[in-house]
């Protein structure tokens, strides 16, 4: 590729732009050590910065490719002095978060992997300055490694894939036999489905952003309860709308779910739509009884709004007994079901779906030709013998999370007794309270002593959630003890600043 066509695609890509407004508002509390400089020494203004606008690229919110605010603008509206601005740049370009060329923006990259199995954890760039290379335990991600059936399906996917051969291969519905599966699977637990109600996607992801497509419009609300995952936050954002948050209770896990509150929203704010995620809600791992799925089924009806419900993490019960999909409470097409076999299975399968009326699958046929044109077909035939497979392997993996999950409290428990845990019944992470908002602080601390962290905000609207980290149970339990010492370890590197009271603020 020449200079002038690669310059293309980077003016190209540099079109979009994050304003100066919103990374201000997603830094949040950057400098956290502002004003502690006679207890610790402060970290240089320009570092924290580096720091903190690091942690948005590995979280997604600050997107590849994009362009970041000029110096100036950022510099305005953090009211900091440019050259922190330019430093800040400068430091994330030499560790290849960013790529500049001479007069255009700096974009948003990612450094190149270099480690013996092709990969490398995101590291802190006070790490890369200041430790030796070393495994960090990444906390950043709740899913498990493929069970050992993996091989077996995709073996015998490889042996039904010849009568695939002598056609396109692109099916924009998906195979027959996993439609079948999938909708067998409803049926048994309690929700009668046919195979024509079915739309294989490429992850509940994919689906969620096809749903969004046709059912919402640029500006419009989307209630979603929150917590809520973070990628759902930015699929409802990437297609222009809105998303209204119906705060979670789950100090409260009979009645995590405020329906009031949702019914109130909706009616507020003539939300057409609303995201949630009732089974083992990611990150909380709350599930909602059945009563209320009644209640919630009715409340859709009321305000006419159409309910996509995430069944993601539908087969990671843990505790208790396994309450009725929302969909078998509804009257008609009111609810919509997204679901997927990454949690359940593997995160490198990529097949996910859709269950809805026939009239709203025959839309979403429409426009995903505009996304793409399929499943590839050997995933959905490994799927299908993974199905069949399904309550031996959820039953293993299960009794994993578990044995993991009660690791990872007994840890905590011992490490960290003043943190408040609010565990779940079933998924794949604790909601853990801490005693101050500095869960940024904290992220940003956690990659010296070994451990990547995903901070709460991130799950989370406006800058919420800094009282909140998410810890995922899904390593081996000797690693979640040892990324437990590591996060007491920076979070007792924060204590001194962090007990102390905000100082109030002063007004001119």
């Amino acid at each position: 590729m020449n200079k002038r066509s690669t310059g293309s695609i980077l003016d190209r890509m540099a079109h979009r732009v994050i304003s100066a407004a919103t990374l201000t508002r997603d830094l949040g509390r950057w400098r956290y050590d502002e004003g502690d400089a006679a207890r610790r020494p402060s970290r240089p203004a320009y570092l924290a910065l580096a720091e903190s606008i690091r942690l948005l690229i590995h979280d997604g919110r600050a997107p590849l490719g994009v362009a970041l605010p000029s110096e100036r603008d950022l510099a305005a509206a953090l009211e900091v002095s440019r050259t922190t601005v330019t430093s800040a740049y400068t430091l994330l370009r030499e560790h290849g978060y960013l790529i500049s060329r001479q007069g255009s923006r700096s974009t948003v990259a990612l450094p190149p992997t270099v480690t013996h199995d092709g990969s490398k954890p995101a590291r802190s760039i006070l790490v890369s300055m200041t430790a030796a290379e070393q495994p960090a335990i990444d906390l950043t991600y709740a899913a498990m490694s493929a069970p050992p059936e993996m091989s077996d399906a995709y073996s015998v996917a490889l042996q039904g894939l010849p009568i695939f051969l002598g056609t396109h291969g692109m099916d924009p519905v998906g195979v027959l036999a996993l439609r079948e599966a999938i909708a067998r699977r409803y049926t048994e637990r309690g929700l009668p489905t046919e195979p024509d109600q079915i739309l294989v996607t490429l992850g509940a992801q994919h689906g969620l952003r096809l749903l969004l497509n046709v059912l919402t419009a640029p500006a419009e609300r989307v209630l979603i309860d929150h917590p809520s995952y973070p990628n759902a936050i930015e699929a409802i954002r990437d297609v222009g709308a809105r998303p209204v948050p119906v705060p979670l209770r789950p100090e409260f896990p009979a009645a995590a779910w405020d329906l009031d509150g949702i019914r109130s929203a909706a009616r507020q704010t003539a939300a057409g739509t609303a995201y949630l995620v009732p089974d083992f809600h990611n990150p909380t791992g709350m599930v909602m009884n059945a009563e209320d799925r009644a209640e919630l089924a009715a409340i859709a009806r009321e305000t006419r709004m159409t309910m996509i419900i995430d069944e993601s993490m539908v087969d990671q019960q843990l505790d208790g007994a396994a309450p009725p999909p929302v969909a078998a409470f509804a009257r008609g097409p009111e609810i919509v079901t997204i679901g997927s076999a990454s949690k359940a299975f593997w995160g490198g399968l990529r097949v996910g779906w859709i269950r809805a009326g026939q009239a709203l699958i025959t839309k979403l046929l429409g426009t995903r030709s505009t996304v793409d044109l399929g499943t590839p077909v050997v995933d959905q035939l490994a799927t299908v013998h993974l199905l069949e497979h399904a309550d031996i392997i959820r039953e293993r993996r299960c009794d994993q999370l578990r044995s993991r999950r009660a690791a990872l409290l007994a840890a905590l428990a011992e490490e960290l007794p003043d943190w408040r845990v609010l565990p779940g019944a079933g998924g794949m992470s604790l909601w853990v309270q801490l005693p101050a908002p500095v869960s940024t602080a904290l992220a940003a601390t956690a990659p010296n002593h070994g451990v990547l962290l995903a901070a709460g905000p991130r799950f989370g609207v406006q800058g919420a959630f800094e009282r909140y980290v998410r810890l995922p149970y899904t390593h081996e339990e000797p690693d979640l003890r040892l990324a437990v010492k590591g996060i007491a370890a920076a979070f007792a590197a924060l204590t001194p600043h962090v007990t102390e009271p905000l100082s109030p603020v002063t007004c001119y």
